[in-house]
């Protein structure tokens, strides 16, 4: 690791975290139908993926495609989720994914689940459960159902990603906004976007995740594994604040305990994996 690049690739990672987090209050910004709003995100994102990493990042190989349909899966369900609940809800349940890559792991690559894997396990269920415990409408229940459901794509997303010998997280995600952009054709063409709505789209097309994940496959090439763990920290705690900041949205009291028993489980398991990974 050159460490002359070392800085840069740590500003970049905060970058991608930061614009990351801007999804909760951009999507909720947008009038449009969540799967609109997805498909409209997806369309724009498409282009600029393609400018970045080039048309010889996707090789259409069935392990690309399995990842190309998660990606797909995981950024319509949290479009769909952030509309129905709280943006907070939405970003913390769906960090809930390690607890999913952890089972997956063991039952699809047949890799040894860790002693730290179940005590995230545990941490992570006990901290699900408190968001139940908030007083919610049934769209609000129903958003907080797909934002776990988001994790698991998500989840199976990295799992897909490691099972090709050579992981081509590019070209999954192209693949991935092509298909979102193609299953929501329909709601788009029946959601023809404002002027305001335009600019909330674009937003969220370009730089949330466009240049994002740029900034992400760039700086992760450069970044120690602990830094990779706790700089993206940052995005499910920005998230929820711009909502509170520029919306007024407040996640409620056992929604907020909650998160904050999930981001110290998936932070204290990628901790200990990487120190485990040192000691070994």
């Amino acid at each position: 690791m050159s460490e002359n690049k070392r800085p840069r690739a740590v500003l970049l990672l905060i970058t991608a975290a930061v614009l990351w987090s801007l999804a909760g209050v951009l999507i909720k910004g947008v009038s449009l139908p969540a799967l609109a709003v997805a498909g409209y995100r997806s369309a724009i994102a498409l282009p600029v993926l393609l400018i970045f990493f080039g048309r010889r990042a996707v090789d259409f190989s069935a392990a690309q495609w399995i990842g190309g349909v998660c990606y797909a899966a995981t950024v319509t369900l949290f479009v769909a989720a952030t509309k129905l609940t709280t943006a907070g809800n939405a970003i913390l349940l769906q960090y809930t994914a390690p607890l999913y890559v952890a089972l997956l792991s063991g039952w699809v690559l047949k890799e040894r689940i860790r002693w730290f894997d179940w005590v995230t396990i545990a941490a992570v269920l006990v901290g699900m459960a408190l968001f139940f415990l908030d007083r919610l409408s049934a769209g609000g229940m129903a958003g907080n159902v797909l934002a776990i459901a988001s994790g698991v794509a998500y989840a199976s997303l990295i799992v897909a990603l490691r099972r090709q010998k050579d992981a081509s997280p590019a070209g999954s995600a192209i693949l991935g906004n092509l298909l979102t952009a193609l299953a929501c054709l329909p709601w788009m063409a029946q959601s023809v976007p404002g002027g305001g709505d335009w600019i909330g789209l674009v937003l969220l097309g370009v730089f949330q995740i466009g240049v994002s994940y740029v900034c992400y496959v760039v700086a992760v090439r450069s970044v120690t594994a602990m830094e990779a763990v706790l700089v993206p920290m940052i995005e499910p705690i920005l998230n929820p604040l711009w909502v509170l900041l520029w919306m007024g949205e407040r996640p409620g009291p056992w929604a907020l305990w909650g998160g904050a028993v999930v981001i110290l489980a998936v932070l204290f398991r990628g901790i200990a994996d990487v120190r485990s990974r040192i000691g070994s």
